[in-house]
C-alpha cells in the first residue's frame, strides 16, 4: 500500500500538467469568432466625416437636388449588390425632386451596376461591408454623416437596402413623416410634439426599439460578458432593426457618437448572436432620447421561416395587391412605408402593380 504523503504528491505532481492544458478555458477569455475589425486609416477617415458633418455649417452642396430648402427626406441606400428595384424607385421619386435627395452606399469589393436616373452620381465614398459585423454601423454613420453634411434641408434620414421596396406613394410617405397628426397611433392628445393645428413641431424617429426580446441576453453577452460595461449595462442594452427612419436631430446623435461606437467595434465571441447593426442605434438612441424614437420601425419584415438570420424572401408568384395591402397593415402606425425583403426577379410583377395598387394611395 502507498502512503498518505506519496499519494498526495504524485496527485499533485500529476496535477500540474493538466492545469496548464485547462488553464487557458478558464483564465484567459475566449477567442473571438469574427475578426472582422475596421482599419485605423477606415476609422480615421470616418472620424473626420463625422466631425465635419457634427460641426456642419447650414449651406447647400453640389449634391443637392434643388435650391429651393423645402424639408426634404434623406434614402439612404445600403447595398452589397445592384439596385435590382432602381425602375420601381424611380417612378416613386419622379415628380418630386424638390422634396428628397438619394444617397448610395455600395461595397466597393463588388462591382455594382450605377443606375442613371435619380440615382446618377449619388453614390457616396464607401468602404467594405461584411454582414453582421461593426463595417455596417460604420457604412450607416458615413450615409448620416454625408447626408447631414450635403444637404440642411434634410430632415428625415430613412435607411433602406437593395431588397426593400416602397408600399405607397412618394406623397403619402411625405405627408406621413411631416404634416399627418394620426399616422402615429402610439401618439395621444396631449403630445407636445404636436401643435394646435394638429402639425408636428417637433420630428419623431422611427426606430424599433426592443427590451423584452428572448435572445437579449444572448445578444448583450456576443462580446463578452463585460465588454460593454460600464458604458451600456444590461439593463440599458436594446435591440431593433437596422432599418429606420431618423430625424435630424437623431441622425447628429448618431454621428457625434463616440463612446458608445468603441464598444460596439469590438468583435464577437458568439457568432450567432452577433447583429451589431441591429444592436448600437437602438441602444444609442434609447439611451439619448428615448420619448423621441417610436420605439417601432416602417419598415415591413416577415421572419416566418427565417434561414441564418435573414428574414422571409418574397418571390414573383407571391406577389399581388393582396401581398401590399397585408405588408402595410401596422399596429402601430397608419401604414408600413416599406417592406423586404423581394427576390431581384419581383421587379417585373411590382411594376406592374405600381400606378394600380403601390403608388394608388
Amino acid at each position: 500500500m502507498f502512503s498518505t504523503p506519496f499519494v498526495l504528491t504524485f496527485s499533485l505532481l500529476l496535477s500540474v500538467p493538466i492545469l496548464f492544458l485547462l488553464a487557458p478555458h478558464f483564465l484567459l477569455p475566449p477567442r473571438p469568432l469574427r475578426q472582422v475589425l475596421i482599419s485605423p486609416s477606415d476609422e480615421l477617415d470616418d472620424l473626420a466625416l463625422f466631425d465635419r458633418a457634427s460641426g456642419s455649417s447650414l449651406s447647400f452642396s453640389h449634391l443637392s437636388t434643388g435650391s429651393n430648402p423645402k424639408l426634404k427626406i434623406a434614402f439612404l441606400f445600403l447595398t452589397n449588390s445592384d439596385l435590382h428595384f432602381a425602375p420601381l424607385w424611380e417612378r416613386f421619386f419622379k415628380g418630386n425632386s424638390n422634396l428628397y435627395n438619394i444617397y448610395v452606399h455600395a461595397d466597393p469589393a463588388v462591382n455594382v451596376t450605377r443606375p442613371k436616373g435619380v440615382f446618377k452620381d449619388r453614390f457616396i465614398p464607401a468602404k467594405r461591408t461584411y454582414r453582421a459585423s461593426p463595417t455596417l454601423i460604420s457604412a450607416t454613420r458615413r450615409l448620416l454623416a454625408t447626408a447631414i453634411l450635403d444637404d440642411p434641408a434634410n430632415t428625415f434620414f430613412a435607411v433602406v437596402s437593395q431588397y426593400c421596396i416602397p408600399l405607397h406613394s412618394f406623397r403619402y410617405v411625405y405627408h406621413s413623416l411631416f404634416t399627418s397628426s394620426s399616422f402615429d397611433l402610439s401618439r395621444t392628445e396631449s403630445d407636445p410634439d404636436l401643435s394646435r393645428l394638429g402639425v408636428r413641431a417637433k420630428y419623431k424617429s422611427f426606430i424599433e426599439i426592443l427590451s423584452k426580446s428572448r435572445s437579449l441576453w444572448k445578444r448583450y453577452m456576443a462580446r463578452g460578458r463585460f465588454s460593454l460595461m460600464p458604458e451600456v449595462p444590461f439593463e440599458q442594452f436594446r435591440v431593433g432593426s437596422q432599418f429606420f427612419v431618423l430625424a435630424r436631430r437623431h441622425a447628429m446623435v448618431v454621428v457625434k457618437d463616440r463612446t458608445l461606437w468603441r464598444k460596439f467595434r469590438s468583435p464577437c465571441y458568439r457568432e450567432d448572436e452577433c447583429y451589431p447593426e441591429e444592436h448600437y442605434f437602438p441602444t444609442l438612441l434609447s439611451m439619448s432620447d428615448p420619448n423621441g424614437c417610436t420605439h417601432y420601425t416602417l419598415t415591413r419584415v416577415n421572419w416566418t421561416g427565417t434561414v441564418n438570420g435573414h428574414p422571409y424572401t418574397y418571390r414573383p408568384t407571391e406577389v399581388s395587391s393582396e401581398l401590399i395591402y397585408q405588408l402595410r397593415v401596422s399596429n402601430y402606425s397608419e401604414s408600413y412605408l416599406f417592406a423586404r425583403k423581394f427576390s431581384p426577379d419581383c421587379l417585373r410583377p411590382l411594376m406592374g402593380l405600381a400606378d394600380t395598387v403601390i403608388f394608388r394611395d
